[in-house]
């Protein structure tokens, strides 16, 4: 189990029974041909209104009388000159932001923790396909692998952080040293499937509390103790939203 944590925030837990501080070609138009435009007369009477806040939410009162507008009907003659249409752009949507820093390490590994499904998590090269809940007490790891509460959930721009066992309980994190680059981790939620792409694999020792910080980018972090059936180090897995 991993020593984890923000800057801020230091504590410690045991996993695993051992102490752990836990991102066209432009259509042209040519014409010379005579373009002859008009405009009709028109006078409108409308409302003057604005918007009014209160404690029970927004209303639309009227604020002023009544105005009159009128516009000149008026006939030009031009030569439409030549026209560049340029194609437009479509931004795509961005992710929501992670809205929450992770929580400090439990003090008590084996505190009791509410059973909260968030959804599943599947790694098909090791032919893992497991719940994954909410907490990373043991009481939580014994029945699945489990979500860093306060690290970004599957699709956010953050660290999605999920720690599980290796050797008890199943242990679905028993080969997670056999994944390398381009392996695929599937996430999913109420939203749907979430991919992410392995980018590397390290050791770090049990202090290595940096591990579940945020990131600005959509990122995700598995993490195990190592090697399997001891706690001397921990093995962790970088990953990326694929795209």
């Amino acid at each position: 189990m991993l020593t984890v944590g923000v800057p801020a925030v230091l504590a410690v837990a045991a996993l695993g029974g051992v102490t752990f501080v836990t991102g066209a070609g432009d259509d042209v138009v040519r014409t010379g041909d005579v373009v002859t435009t008009s405009t009709s007369s028109t006078t409108t009477s409308t409302p003057v209104v604005e918007d009014v806040f209160t404690s029970g939410g927004v209303t639309i009162e009227s604020s002023a009388p009544a105005t009159t507008t009128s516009t000149t009907s008026t006939t030009t003659t031009t030569l439409a000159p030549t026209t560049t249409v340029t194609p437009t752009t479509t931004i795509p949507a961005t992710l929501p932001e992670q809205p929450t820093q992770p929580i400090a390490p439990p003090s008590d590994a084996r505190g009791p923790e509410d059973q909260i499904q968030l959804g599943g998590i599947a790694i098909p090269k090791l032919g893992v396909d497991a719940p994954l809940l909410e907490g990373i007490r043991l009481t939580t790891l014994d029945n699945g692998p489990g979500h860093w509460p306060g690290t970004a959930m599957p699709g956010e721009v953050g660290n999605v952080v999920v720690a599980a066992h290796r050797t008890s309980h199943g242990g679905p994190f028993r080969d997670i040293d056999q994944l390398v680059a381009g392996d695929t981790v599937v996430f999913t939620t109420d939203a749907g499937e979430v991919d992410y792409t392995v980018t590397g694999t390290q050791i770090v020792q049990p202090d290595a509390i940096w591990i579940i910080d945020p990131t600005d980018t959509p990122t995700a972090t598995l993490f195990a103790c190592h090697p399997p059936g001891s706690v001397a180090q921990r093995i962790v897995v970088n990953l990326e939203l694929s795209s």
